[in-house]
């Protein structure tokens, strides 16, 4: 058998099936990171010293360890963590005030174990492993000068291509110590000019990615808000410049926490590039007491030679398989309708039922009721925190309306939001000490909300207690679980006020022991994740809830972009997405039915819209959709995504618009077994004059001949305009009484594209597409294809 980590010391070598992961202990003691890639073979420590960095005498203007090892300083040596005080004075790993105020840590190799399995952490999710083949590496370092314990944990997932690592601190001296960080990862590579990208946005424009070429100084991509936030997600990626979707060296990074977190890369002076990610320091400070210990969240780090997209396929496997967990792991999807955007807090028992029914028509499966069913919740200023059922709005309470939901052959679900609370509600009332806020101070509300205090167990259990009542009050198939405000005050009357450093730390881990117990209670509900959209999409809370809400944002085309910023750390089974109303509730811009589906269908599709106010040509279209989704969702549930073309590609023509550069979003869903696949091309804007369409592939398998095929469609007339007249024999005004009696009963039929071709031709050829509408002439061989226009192409396998 060959074991993924080979330990002889000094070297240290952790394989996976394609990447190689090499450090050393040096002669002082200390780790000296040596290599992180594609694989290599390190045998045995003669080719091991090749990887070494040679001194004899250290730069100048420098700090020597000691005496005895006057060749070098740790400030130019690629280090598997640091420290202040010792002459690295790079972005460090660990930061400690000890009890004589001295800050410097000089952590120091003890000895290594070797272990196969995943133990779980004690406060926070973590990755799992159900074959107990993962292999885990011990690393043990003291600072023997303050009698502390340093813990470094290596796990590798070997078909994944993935190491997971972490750390713990343990306080074996006789006094209290203030520990101000702690990361959870630190890679240095030994030279400069890498690209760190990172996803950056805000409520309704997450997952903007954005590139960051490194040759000097320092980038940080961090989080502040309490949670993972929307402003800076913690996953990013290091390359090479001019790396592709398909070629060149791509590392990705992610950590298995939903509070503030902090990921920072720095160039020295040396050209030494150092990346750290884990916990935020700012205002973080943990008083750890003689004996207690501290646990870093997770970090997960991939490689792949293969571009962006086989950085992702790592990191899509890793999440589906060792992050996702429970009975909705592998189970299919329900095509959901929630009533928000339909009738926001106006609803009532009357209403749902109508929607109810006429989502049951079109082939909804799931129904949800949003927020607006307790309590006096007539808009956001009220009541949350009260969660008891408005029987003026639901005579029948949840039991009642639930019981009617199932008779309609639909499953049911539900909207909460435990974290929060409104002063105006009788939670507040009864418990104002429960809320985190500097007590006889003013306080900075979001959405007229106040963060109940995690940090206290009584607050936990309350949360646990009345969500299980609420979730076993009726016939619950589903739970939305929403957070929609970001932390002001970082205070917790229930802490010392020397401790008040620990309460953003604390409330997190709190939250994960509400949401573990509940979803350990309640194993068959398909829970959900929300924080104002994307505020908390994050690894720690998918292993818990199997998909998360991406955005409140559900046009289609800012959808497209957020999409495709997810899916470089995340798989499209974990990203929510709707098909909504148009004009757009958040942009008020109109697309097609047909595009807004075409990119909800590559995410957990569902809708948000009024069926009930709905034309009967849409809800005919919406009935197709439905139909055509539950016959190709098991790929697109579980297949393997592909990025191809994406809005913001730079291209060669010169022209923004031209279809080859960044004007399409191009997308492929391959099956687990490659025989059958989806593929999106989608237009953000139209470009006159410019017929010229493909649609290209990826992830096929080459020698399989597939059928090359699209959903033949009908357009209105109306979209065209006055160039109606150009084929009537009677002039028709637009928007007249006539037009409108043309358009009902006239439809001009769409193109077809219907081949056989094998599957190397659609990854490195692709297939040339029928011409688009170009000015000049429209008929069944033209595509239409106006501003927003999108198509999806399905691959079979002979």
């Amino acid at each position: 058998m060959i074991h993924m980590i080979q330990g002889k010391h000094p070297y240290f070598v952790l394989y996976t099936k394609s990447t190689a992961y090499c450090f050393r202990v040096m002669e002082t003691g200390h780790l000296e990171h040596l290599y992180y890639g594609r694989k290599i073979t390190i045998s045995d420590r003669k080719s091991a010293e090749a990887l070494r960095e040679k001194h004899v005498f250290a730069p100048g203007n420098t700090n020597i360890y000691d005496r005895e090892y006057a060749s070098f300083s740790l400030e130019d040596v690629c280090l598997e963590m640091s420290s202040y005080g010792k002459g690295d004075i790079r972005e460090p790993f660990v930061e400690v005030v000890h009890g004589d105020g001295s800050s410097t840590s000089d952590f120091l190799f003890e000895n290594a174990e070797i272990a196969k399995g995943k133990e779980e952490y004690q406060t926070l999710p973590g990755s799992y492993d159900e074959t107990g083949q993962v292999e885990h590496l011990s690393v043990f370092l003291r600072d023997r000068q303050y009698d502390l314990c340093l813990e470094l944990h290596y796990y590798v997932y070997e078909e994944c291509n993935v190491i997971t690592r972490s750390a713990r601190l343990r306080n074996k001296s006789g006094e209290n110590i203030k520990l101000l960080r702690l990361m959870s990862m630190q890679i240095d590579f030994d030279r400069p000019d890498y690209v760190f990208t990172a996803f950056h946005g805000a409520w309704a424009r997450e997952m903007k990615r954005t590139d960051t070429r490194m040759l000097a100084g320092k980038h940080v991509n961090a989080s502040y808000t309490g949670t993972s936030s929307n402003r800076a997600n913690p996953f990013v990626m290091l390359s090479r410049e001019g790396i592709s979707e398909d070629y060149g060296d791509c590392y990705g990074f992610n950590l298995v926490y939903s509070g503030n977190h902090y990921e920072a890369v720095e160039v020295s002076g040396y050209g030494k590039t150092r990346i750290v990610t884990g916990i935020n320091p700012q205002s973080f400070c943990y008083v750890l007491k003689p004996g207690e210990d501290f646990e870093t969240p997770e970090a997960v780090m991939t490689y792949s030679h293969q571009g962006m997209n086989g950085m992702s396929q790592n990191m899509h496997q890793f999440v589906r398989e060792h992050i996702v967990r429970g009975t909705w792991k592998h189970k299919v999807r329900p095509v959901l309708l929630n009533s928000w955007e339909a009738a926001y807090f106006d609803i009532n028992e009357r209403k749902l039922l109508n929607l109810a029914k006429a989502g049951r028509d079109v082939g909804i499966e799931l129904f949800v009721m949003d927020d607006g069913w307790f309590g006096t919740r007539e808009d956001d200023t009220q009541a949350l925190g009260d969660w008891q059922v408005n029987e003026k709005k639901l005579p029948g309470g949840i039991e009642g309306l639930s019981r009617k939901i199932k008779a309609l052959g639909l499953d049911f679900g539900i909207w909460v939001e435990p974290e929060m609370v409104n002063v105006k509600s009788r939670l507040y009332e009864s418990h104002p000490e429960w809320v985190l806020q500097i007590p006889g101070k003013p306080h900075s509300e979001g959405r007229n909300q106040r963060i109940l205090d995690l940090t206290r167990k009584e607050v936990q259990d309350y949360i646990i207690e009345e969500m299980s009542r609420v979730f076993s009050s009726g016939e619950i198939s589903y739970v939305k679980w929403d957070m929609n405000r970001t932390f002001t005050d970082y205070y917790s009357g229930g802490l010392k006020a020397e401790c008040q450093g620990e309460t953003a730390h604390r409330y997190v881990t709190g939250l994960y022991r509400c949401m573990k117990i509940l979803t350990e209670r309640f194993p068959d509900i398909l829970f959900e994740g929300c924080s104002a959209g994307g505020s908390r999409f994050d690894l720690g809370i998918l292993c818990y809830f199997p998909q998360i809400w991406a955005s409140d944002d559900t046009d289609a085309v800012c959808r497209a972009e957020i999409q495709t910023g997810y899916s470089y750390g995340y798989p499209m089974s974990a990203v929510g997405a709707h098909v909504s109303a148009c004009p757009n509730h958040q942009t008020l811009r109109t697309t097609p039915l047909e595009t807004r589906f075409h990119v909800a269908c590559f995410g957990i599709c569902g809708y948000e819209c009024n069926f009930c106010d709905m034309k009967k040509e849409e809800l005919e279209a919406v009935k197709t959709q439905i139909a055509l989704y539950k016959t190709w969702r098991e790929v697109l549930q579980t297949g393997s995504f592909y990025r191809g073309r994406t809005f913001g590609d730079k291209g060669t023509s010169g022209s923004c618009l031209m279809m080859s550069d960044g004007n399409i979003t191009e997308w492929t869903c391959v099956s687990q077994d490659k025989r059958k696949a989806v593929g999106l091309i989608l237009q953000k804007l139209t470009a006159p004059n410019t017929s010229y369409g493909y649609y290209q592939a990826k992830g096929l398998d080459a020698e399989i001949k597939y059928h090359f095929y699209n959903r033949p469609l009908k357009y209105n007339v109306k979209g065209f305009g006055d160039l109606v007249n150009s084929v009537s024999p009677v002039h028709i005004k637009q928007d007249s009484l006539a037009h409108n009696l043309v358009a009902k009963f006239v439809k001009l039929e769409g193109e077809t594209e219907d081949c056989y071709v094998y599957g190397d031709t659609l990854m490195y050829s692709g297939v040339k597409l029928k011409q688009a509408f170009g000015g000049t002439g429209y008929n069944q061989e033209v595509r239409y294809f106006p501003d927003f226009a999108s198509r999806i192409y399905f691959m079979e396998g002979e």
